[in-house]
């Protein structure tokens, strides 16, 4: 039996997206995050970084949302939907699988991590840990982020999804997407569009109901 590890508020959500599209039978086995926001020690008992997605499946425990994605694809996408065959869509398909958590999740973690820098730090130092901060964020992250974004638009005023025909590279981008929705706030009409696009399929919109469920 198919296991997914979902842990609370987590990049898991994509896999449970996936298990979705696939029509597959799977159970979920749902954890909370502590109040510090980590994940409970619980799913080191199932991978030993602790860290969500996981998935089991008979004695194979996978980790990492790129590799689960690839094992599921490979295993039970027999009519190999979720994955290009030409050439040049299958390239992108495996750019976007890799992009999404080398390029741009790096990038919206630091800023998350800066964020909360001052409220770590003594409260009489907090105004020059903000100062610091902010020179970190407008020095370093936000122009890297603005250039991403850039070509996030560019790219996708031209394509509809990310290789080709919807594939697995656009759940793995729907994480990091929908994030940076979330700070930009309507601003970027393509990056807009698109989380709309991929928001209407089914398989989605029932993995949403079923994660909102486990709140």
């Amino acid at each position: 039996m198919i296991t997914l590890h979902h842990l609370q508020q987590s990049r898991s959500i994509r896999i449970l997206w996936a298990l979705e599209e696939l029509g597959l039978d799977y159970q979920i086995q749902y954890y909370k995050r502590l109040p510090t926001f980590a994940a409970p020690p619980e799913l080191k008992n199932i991978h030993p970084l602790g860290k969500a997605p996981i998935l089991t499946d008979a004695d194979l425990v996978i980790a990492e949302s790129a590799v689960i994605l690839e094992y599921l694809q490979a295993t039970y996408d027999l009519k190999n939907k979720f994955k290009p065959s030409d050439s040049a869509d299958s390239l992108q398909y495996s750019y976007w699988m890799h992009y999404a958590e080398g390029s741009l999740m790096p990038l919206l973690v630091f800023s998350l991590v800066m964020n909360n820098v001052p409220k770590h730090v003594p409260f009489l130092i907090r105004p020059m840990a903000k100062q610091i901060v902010n020179g970190v964020k407008g020095g370093f992250i936000q122009p890297r982020l603005t250039d991403h974004i850039a070509f996030l638009e560019n790219y996708l005023k031209h394509h509809d999804y990310f290789a080709g025909e919807f594939s697995f590279a656009d759940i793995q981008m729907s994480f990091p997407l929908m994030a940076l929705q979330e700070r930009v706030k309507g601003q970027y009409p393509q990056l807009q569009k698109y989380i709309a696009r991929i928001q209407q399929r089914p398989a989605y919109q029932k993995a949403k109901l079923k994660n909102d469920a486990l709140k």
